[in-house]
């Protein structure tokens, strides 16, 4: 499923810090990746609990991937939605966000692998740029989405709860053999705790601040 938005960035900056260095860096990765697939997944992807896990491939596993397609559509979201949310929060705000989305997906997806037995390495951005997506969804939830395949616009809360639902279907039915929807979810799940527990929507945290939307 390929989208664009087509509310602008306003006066947002096209490429601020942080996303600009996250492109930067999947994409020199994924050109070493060209040179040296097999050393860099087993170092640096996330393997289950019981097959060579180390604890940097929390972070590390989510700079690698599969193909040019898997790279460009990821990164293409990354850019397309977490652009204007950067320039919302600030950039260290952004970084928090996004690298607790991935250690999230990342932790799921060792869950699901340990329950299930699984045994295959788990590599790409997707857990942080779902939780930019679940972001995207509540702070701009009127802006529009124009989905390219098929050409459907539609406003960017219902692209966001399209989009978990069909994830859901897809890890409970197992018809994507081989693609982590579980931590898909958790991304979502995780960016929703983390903003909840900013507003002081958890027990464990008191006091609401709207400084975060």
């Amino acid at each position: 499923m390929s989208y664009y938005s087509y509310g602008g960035f306003g006066g947002f900056g096209a490429f601020p810090p942080i996303i600009k260095n996250l492109l930067i860096i999947n994409g020199l990765v994924f050109l070493g990746q060209l040179l040296a697939y097999e050393p860099l997944v087993l170092w640096f992807g996330l393997w289950p609990l019981s097959s060579g896990f180390q604890v940097h491939q929390l972070v590390s596993y989510s700079f690698l991937h599969g193909g040019l397609g898997h790279l460009f559509f990821n990164m293409f979201a990354l850019w397309m939605f977490g652009a204007q949310i950067e320039n919302t929060w600030g950039s260290r705000r952004f970084l928090i966000y996004y690298g607790v989305c991935v250690i999230g997906a990342a932790l799921a997806q060792l869950a699901v692998a340990a329950a299930t037995g699984m045994n295959y390495v788990t590599i790409g951005a997707s857990g942080g740029v779902f939780g930019i997506l679940l972001a995207f969804g509540l702070m701009f939830p009127e802006q529009r989405i124009m989905l390219i395949f098929p050409p459907i616009p539609m406003k960017a809360k219902y692209f966001v709860i399209g989009y978990g639902v069909l994830e859901f279907f897809l890890a409970t039915s197992g018809t994507q053999p081989g693609v982590a929807n579980w931590a898909h979810l958790a991304g979502m799940a995780t960016g929703f705790l983390l903003i909840t527990y900013w507003h002081g929507g958890l027990p464990f945290r008191s006091g609401k601040s709207d400084d975060y939307y």
